[in-house]
């Protein structure tokens, strides 16, 4: 399975040493197993080190950290959406709150995105910020209060204003976008909760990377969104 169905729980492995490497396979595989046992999506995006290596051991989709808005050519230590693409991603992360983009930027890798096929998941802070990354047209805005990032309070219980308000601003700029909601998703109780706002999903990360049994920890996310 590369492609993307709903609902969804994307892993951002961040550049955390337990899930760096080897491990990052391992996790990645383990993500893979809940997949395959409970038939809920569950996405990935390892280190960019770690990104061909993943692709290539696992079904599930992965989907790279960031990349860089430059074209191939003579750009040392820039990442190009080619370059994840030829790695075995299917898209990019973009915009997360420890690697801001300008919105001028976004636009123009959006845009390159979909001319090479390759799904772009836009993180923001704010509604209003939402609906602003909203109108350049990517697949997915994941909202994520950075406040709340990796505190374990999730923001679908503790502010769950926040993501009605990005469903309703993200809706009114283009109803086709899905939305993600992140930021302290710690369970499957949290998972639950922001279903019932209205997201197609999850964005997590360190609930999930530093967990003790990674199986379990994500299999609890994942029961919520069984069929």
């Amino acid at each position: 399975m590369t492609e993307i169905t709903y609902p969804l729980i994307l892993i951002n492995f961040k550049s955390y040493t337990q899930s760096s490497g080897r491990r990052a396979v391992e996790l990645a595989k383990t993500a893979e197993r809940v997949w395959k046992e409970t038939g809920v999506t569950i996405a990935v995006a390892p280190q960019l080190t770690d990104l061909g290596v993943v692709a290539q051991s696992v079904e599930i989709p992965v989907f790279s950290q960031h990349v860089d808005n430059v074209l191939p050519g003579a750009h040392t230590g820039h990442v190009t959406l080619e370059a994840v693409k030829d790695a075995g991603a299917i898209g990019t992360m973009l915009n997360h709150s420890e690697k801001r983009l300008r919105l001028d930027v976004i636009d123009d890798i959006v845009k390159r995105a979909k001319e090479l096929k390759l799904k772009t998941v836009v993180c923001a802070n704010t509604a209003e910020v939402s609906a602003a990354v909203a109108a350049l047209g990517p697949d997915m805005v994941a909202i994520e209060p950075p406040e709340l990032i990796g505190t374990g309070i999730p923001v679908s219980r503790a502010k769950p204003e926040i993501v009605t308000n990005t469903l309703k601003l993200v809706k009114r700029v283009n109803p086709k976008i899905r939305v993600l909601c992140g930021a302290g998703i710690s369970s499957g109780e949290d998972v639950a909760a922001a279903i019932r706002l209205g997201t197609v999903g999850v964005l997590v990360a360190s609930a999930i990377v530093k967990a003790k049994d990674w199986y379990t920890a994500i299999l609890d996310m994942a029961k919520p969104l069984m069929k």
